[in-house]
């Protein structure tokens, strides 16, 4: 029996076959083979979405496979890109060539071609997410086809696809801007919740990126601030070791107080404000100067599920003081940080940032708490601030609902109708999302 399961264990699925893809061949063959027989396929890279979005129901496609870059352009710096590539192997083989990407998120597991689909992101008020750095990609259509979309070819179905959400195709190779490659000077610190949110416009505008979180029940965040420096403007190594955002959302000593007490916020979750206190206390600052990729991407061991929602960049305090006055309020109690990034606005049709500058918020819990009931009841807080969730992190939003909140999102159902009337592409969340497909298999 064929088993698919997403990496924080809260989505799966049993498809019909599950076939491990080599190269583009391999993906016409199999979407051609699924149309003969009326299935539905879907190709899943690292499965670090905490929503179905990747789950499979007939074909399922294997992209790892299907790894490594073809080439870099060393006039242009455009890198070719095959589909099933980590971002950590795509960024440390980019560094090996001198180059990088411009910008990252916190997690390197995702496939590239995941990792655009979704809409993934980083922070820095002056970057956009992950889709804003793609110049081409090759895509198998539903027929089978094979089509290049760029700016120049097919630039409908290139502007759709870019935050594409797997919907309209699997994409065999991506083209991507890359920048020559740069160091990041990494300042973390424990500070202030209030003094934080008071110079956070100021700090936000100062800073190459800078993103905080909060501890629930505490008045106290952990910064982290990343400056950029060329290769000869820095040295690596640690100007000042201490626990620091070095694993994870947690620091080293913090993350292993929450786990040594995870069975006891578990079973008593009135001690968590007791225990986000001692974390706080175990948070002490770090400086460091690394690689920029090593610098952007954290490990992360333990398990978690996750919502995030994207709000226009003004409405970032008052999104996240009454998120905060809901939570105590409720009398939940999150043992988890919630994280507040920032990144430009762009114009890709479903980017989370679409028309404009965007802060996000994140909510994370852990997987053996009611994170269903919790996440339900945070939702409308976030979400009647124009927000938008994340693709890839647990929403519980519709196709009407969405559709008001992007103001192109009716031209990609139509695109999406058009180039996958039979919903080849589809799945029961893409289903929720957009709606179904005019023909789509079942």
């Amino acid at each position: 029996m064929n088993t698919w399961k997403n990496w924080a264990g809260n989505q799966n699925a049993a498809p019909r076959i599950s076939i491990d893809v080599r190269d583009t061949d391999d993906i016409v063959d199999a979407v051609t083979a699924a149309a003969q027989r009326g299935w539905r396929v879907k190709a899943a890279g690292s499965g670090h979405s905490f929503t179905g979005i990747a789950e499979p129901t007939h074909a399922h496609l294997r992209m790892h496979g299907h790894s490594g870059i073809v080439s870099i352009d060393n006039k242009t710096g455009r890198a070719l890109v095959r589909g099933g590539t980590t971002l950590h192997d795509l960024n440390k083989a980019l560094w090996e060539q001198g180059r990088a990407l411009a910008n990252l998120g916190d997690i390197d597991r995702q496939t590239i071609t995941g990792a655009i689909a979704t809409a993934t992101h980083g922070t820095g008020e002056r970057f956009g997410n992950l889709s804003t750095q793609v110049a081409a990609m090759d895509i198998v259509l539903a027929d089978g086809a094979l089509v290049t979309a760029s700016p120049s070819e097919t630039p409908e179905l290139f502007e759709a696809a870019k935050v594409g959400l797997g919907a309209l195709g699997v994409i065999s190779t991506v083209t991507l801007e890359t920048v020559p490659a740069f160091l990041l000077r990494s300042e973390q610190q424990a500070a202030s919740l209030a003094e934080t949110l008071e110079g956070l416009d100021e700090t936000v505008a100062s800073s190459d990126h800078f993103e905080f979180f909060w501890l629930p029940h505490t008045e106290v965040v952990y910064t982290k601030r990343n400056t950029r420096l060329a290769l000869d403007e820095g040295t690596v190594g640690v100007e000042q070791s201490g626990d620091g955002l070095t694993d994870g959302e947690l620091p080293p000593a913090a993350e292993t107080a929450l786990e040594a007490l995870r069975g006891l916020v578990t079973a008593v979750p009135a001690a968590i404000p007791a225990v986000n206190q001692l974390i706080t206390s175990l948070i002490t600052p770090s400086v460091r100067t690394d690689w920029s990729y090593k610098v952007f991407a954290t490990n992360r061991d333990a398990r978690f599920v996750e919502m995030e929602y994207a709000v226009p960049r003004e409405a970032v305090h008052a999104a996240f003081a009454e998120l905060r006055a809901f939570v105590d309020r409720q009398g939940y109690r999150i043992p988890m940080p919630m994280e507040v990034r920032f990144t430009a606005a762009d114009d890709v049709p479903l980017s989370t940032a679409t028309g404009r500058a965007t802060a996000y918020i994140a909510v994370h819990l852990l997987l053996d708490q009611d994170y269903d009931t919790m996440f339900r009841a945070v939702e409308p807080v976030l979400a009647a601030h124009d927000g938008r969730p994340h693709w890839g992190k647990i929403h519980f939003l519709s196709a009407g609902e969405l559709a008001g909140r992007y103001p192109r999102f009716g031209d990609f159902v139509a695109l999406r109708d058009k180039v996958d009337p039979s919903g080849r592409f589809g799945n029961p969340y893409l289903d929720r999302v957009l709606g179904t497909a005019p023909g789509a298999a079942q």
